[in-house]
C-alpha cells in the first residue's frame, strides 16, 4: 500500500493562527494562508505538519490534525550568535522532526535558504511561494541583512518548485532570475454572509505597521473626511515602532478615527463584517490576504495597489492612482449604496468561486503529482 504523502508548511507565526488561544496581534497574511492550506491538505487525507516560532506550545503538539514543530522564541539568544543558536540549530531540528516529502515555505528570508539546503541533503522536495512582489526583485526584498538576502537567493534558485500570487510576480521572477513559476491563487476562509444592518464602520484599515503600508496616509484622509468614521487596526513591527507611535498619537487626536491597535486573527474578521469599505494604502504588496477577508464579507476595496488589475477588471472596488484620489473614491462609494452593495455582492461570489481552500489545495496537489510524482494515490 502506498504511504500517505507528507507535507510541511513553514511560516514563523502560523501557530498563532492555527490556535486561536494565542492572542498575537501582528500575524501576517502568509500565516493565514499556510494555516488554511494546512487544514485543507489534512482534510484531503495528507499527513500535515507545520513549523512555527515558539509561542510557548509543546513541541510536536497536534492541533486540528496538524502536528506543529517549533523553532525558537523570537529574538532569542545573544546578538551575532543567535543566527546559529538557537536560530539555525532549532530550525534544522524542526525540519528533521517534520520528516516530510514536501516542504512548503513562504516569505523571502533566511529560512528559504535553510529549507533548500535541508531538502537537498535529504532528497526531499521544496516549494517556495512568493509572498510579496519584492521577493522577485534583486536587492529589493524585505530582508534586513545582506547575508540573509544572499541566503534567500541561494534558496530561491534551488527551490524545486515556485508558486506566484500573480502574473506580475511570475514575469518578475522570469525577468530578474530566469526562474519559472506557477501562478496559483490565494485561499480564503468562507464565512456566513454578514448582516448589513450591523455595518457601523464606514472605512476599515487593517495592516501591520511597516513603511510601505503607508499608515500615515489614513490620517490625512480622515482629516479631509471629518464626517466619515475610520477604524484602524494593526500591530507594530520590529523597526517600525516609531511609525506606530506617531500614527497612534495622530489618530487619537481625531474624533473620526478609532485606533484599535493590534488584533489577533481570530478576532479581526468581526471588524471586516462591520465595514462598508476596506482601505489599503500600501505602495506595494503581494496579494493581500485582507482583500479576500473584505471581499468574502461583501466589502469593496479601495486601494492604490491592484494585483493583476483585479479590482478594476472585476469591479470589486476602486483602484486609485494617487493619494488625492483616495478621498474622492471613498466619498463616491459611501454616497452610492446601490453601487457599493453591488460591488460587495460581486466580490463575495468572486471569492467563493475562485479562492476556496479546497480548490487551491487541489491545484497544488495536481502540481505536486505532475512535478514530483507525489500524490495521495497511484491513480
Amino acid at each position: 500500500m502506498k504511504p500517505t504523502p507528507k507535507i510541511c508548511f513553514i511560516e514563523s507565526s502560523s501557530y498563532a493562527v492555527l490556535n486561536p488561544e494565542v492572542k498575537r496581534a501582528s500575524t501576517g497574511g502568509e500565516s493565514v494562508q499556510h494555516t488554511l492550506l494546512a487544514k485543507a491538505f489534512a482534510e484531503r487525507g495528507w499527513q500535515v505538519s507545520m513549523i512555527s516560532r515558539d509561542f510557548g506550545q509543546d513541541d510536536g503538539i497536534v492541533v486540528d490534525g496538524i502536528q506543529v514543530w517549533k523553532t525558537n522564541i523570537r529574538f532569542a539568544g545573544l546578538p551575532y550568535i543567535r543566527f546559529l543558536y538557537p536560530g539555525l540549530f532549532k530550525s534544522w531540528r524542526a525540519l528533521r522532526n517534520a520528516d516530510a516529502d514536501i516542504y512548503f515555505q513562504s516569505c523571502a528570508g533566511l529560512m528559504t535558504g535553510v529549507v533548500a539546503r535541508f531538502v537537498a541533503s535529504r532528497n526531499r522536495k521544496m516549494i517556495f511561494r512568493v509572498a510579496h512582489d519584492t521577493d522577485c526583485m534583486p536587492g529589493e526584498q524585505l530582508v534586513t541583512l545582506e547575508r540573509d538576502r544572499r541566503i534567500y537567493e541561494y534558496g530561491l534558485r534551488r527551490a524545486d518548485l515556485i508558486s506566484a500570487q500573480s502574473n506580475t510576480q511570475a514575469r518578475a521572477l522570469d525577468e530578474n532570475y530566469g526562474l519559472k513559476s506557477y501562478v496559483i491563487d490565494m485561499a480564503a476562509e468562507i464565512p456566513e454572509d454578514p448582516d448589513d444592518a450591523k455595518r457601523d464602520i464606514d472605512v476599515l484599515w487593517v495592516n501591520n505597521f511597516r513603511a510601505f503600508k503607508r499608515p500615515e496616509l489614513l490620517i490625512d484622509i480622515a482629516k479631509s473626511m471629518p464626517d466619515v468614521t475610520f477604524t484602524m487596526i494593526g500591530g507594530a513591527m520590529k523597526g517600525a515602532e516609531t511609525l506606530y507611535d506617531n500614527v497612534e498619537e495622530a489618530a487619537k487626536g481625531l474624533d473620526n478615527i478609532n485606533f484599535v491597535g493590534g488584533v489577533a486573527y481570530s478576532e479581526v474578521n468581526s471588524y471586516f463584517a462591520r465595514a462598508r469599505l476596506f482601505l489599503n494604502t500600501s505602495d506595494s504588496e503581494g496579494f493581500p490576504n485582507s482583500f479576500l477577508q473584505a471581499w468574502v464579507r461583501r466589502v469593496p476595496v479601495v486601494s492604490y495597489f491592484d494585483p493583476d488589475g483585479l479590482i478594476e477588471s472585476k469591479r470589486l472596488g476602486l483602484s486609485v492612482p494617487t493619494q488625492g484620489n483616495f478621498v474622492e473614491a471613498l466619498a463616491s462609494l459611501l454616497a452610492d449604496d446601490s453601487e457599493r452593495q453591488a460591488m460587495g455582492k460581486r466580490a463575495r461570489q468572486f471569492v467563493i468561486d475562485r479562492y476556496s481552500p479546497q480548490a487551491i489545495a487541489a491545484k497544488y496537489e495536481q502540481l505536486f503529482a505532475d512535478q514530483f510524482g507525489i500524490a495521495l494515490t497511484d491513480g
